[in-house]
């Protein structure tokens, strides 16, 4: 059997979904804090070869069927058992879909990380393809640059929406013009609100995306003022946090290194998302904390009825002594608990080693890049 493309990433929501690449790379690639697609050249695949993708999906997932039973249960044995009789590309493609299957089959997502860049009615002719090709699906999303998405009116995205679109995920990262020039994102806040309100009125639902600490100490209350702003200009369904980490090898690490950055704690990366839970007016928009890179995953929540709730959790971390936050942050950035409750269930050896290494690092900006360094090993 022939096999199909899968890009690098997809947003944790999307894990169960199915995978289809219609662009490869990213249209602008010069974000300071990223360099994921740094050495790969933008590509917008043709339709024919998006369209031959899908009808391999569908060959494996015929084959996948065979091996569902009448009572909707899945024969897992025999489909490992072909997977070991398959080439490794091969085995890759057919587990993909098999799992996606097995998982329901309801959901895909588009990559690589900017698939609005596709001209509308090339996206609408793959979006009615994968829809006959797969007639189950109840959900289609894909990644799209604001800059991009500012570009395309309401009319256009309904037209999207009507083909079969549902949700569209953008990295605004942050609603500060300040934050976006110093790390070069290259789109301006009212191209975000711009892009957000076309994007709702054209019936889609938008998830956007903030990253606490992506403006450093010094412009740490811009970038959660500015992305609070333009939540409440937009109102778009979701805001998922994603905690910044500086990365060896991204232009920001740059500019740390050699002091045109300053990184911020743990605690005023906690601070921006309070900021915004208690600056964001008249939304009902959903904060979602889905990644391993935040630090207080129970936080999330409607902003319209659970910010109470939200503050709380925030608040009662902030409350703690300084030693007992650093002791939680390292034994969440190490992967020993998940949230502060289970700090009272963590082992007495585990808890005096991570208490040894709280104490070797007094200095707090020391204790901050130790900090980041382990959170980057997420990303």
């Amino acid at each position: 059997m022939e096999t199909f493309r899968i890009g690098p990433i997809r947003p944790p929501s999307e894990a169960a979904s199915l995978l289809l690449q219609v662009t490869q790379g990213c249209t602008w690639n010069k974000c300071k804090f990223c360099n994921l697609y740094r050495h790969t050249r933008f590509q917008a695949y043709t339709i024919d070869s998006i369209k031959e993708d899908i009808d391999r999906m569908a060959l494996y997932g015929e084959k996948a069927l065979k091996n569902k039973r009448q009572d909707g249960t899945w024969d897992i044995e025999r489909i490992n058992t072909e997977l070991s009789m398959m080439p490794a590309d091969q085995q890759n493609c057919y587990y993909v879909v098999a799992m996606w299957l097995i998982n329901g089959g309801k959901h895909v997502f588009l990559q690589d990380g900017n698939t609005l860049a596709l001209s509308g009615g090339r996206l609408t002719e793959v979006l009615l393809y994968l829809r006959k090709a797969f007639p189950q699906i109840e959900r289609i999303t894909s990644y799209g640059r604001a800059e991009n998405l500012s570009r395309v009116s309401a009319q256009e995205f309904a037209e999207l929406k009507t083909a079969g679109l549902d949700r569209i995920h953008s990295g605004f990262e942050s609603g500060s013009d300040e934050v976006l020039k110093l790390v070069n994102k290259g789109v301006t806040a009212e191209q975000q609100i711009t892009a957000g309100r076309n994007i709702k009125a054209g019936g889609l639902e938008l998830s956007v995306y903030f990253m606490p600490g992506l403006g450093g100490k010094e412009l740490s209350r811009e970038n959660a003022e500015g992305m609070a702003h333009v939540v409440s200009q937009v109102n778009p369904e979701f805001v998922r946090i994603r905690t910044a980490a500086v990365k060896p090898g991204t232009e920001l690490y740059e500019d740390y290194e050699q002091g045109r950055f300053t990184l911020c704690s743990d605690d005023e990366k906690v601070i921006e998302v309070r900021r915004l839970i208690t600056e964001t007016k008249g939304v009902d928009t959903r904060l979602v904390s889905d990644h391993i890179v935040n630090l207080l995953q129970a936080v999330k929540g409607s902003l319209a009825t659970d910010k109470e709730k939200m503050l709380g959790i925030i608040d009662g971390y902030l409350e703690l002594p300084e030693r007992d936050r650093k002791l939680f942050q390292i034994a969440r950035r190490m992967g020993y608990v998940i949230s502060l409750k289970e700090m009272l269930r963590l082992d007495g050896a585990d808890r005096v080693k991570l208490e040894k290494l709280v104490d070797e690092t007094p200095d707090r900006y020391e204790w901050a890049e130790k900090m980041n360094a382990l959170i980057g090993r997420y990303i």
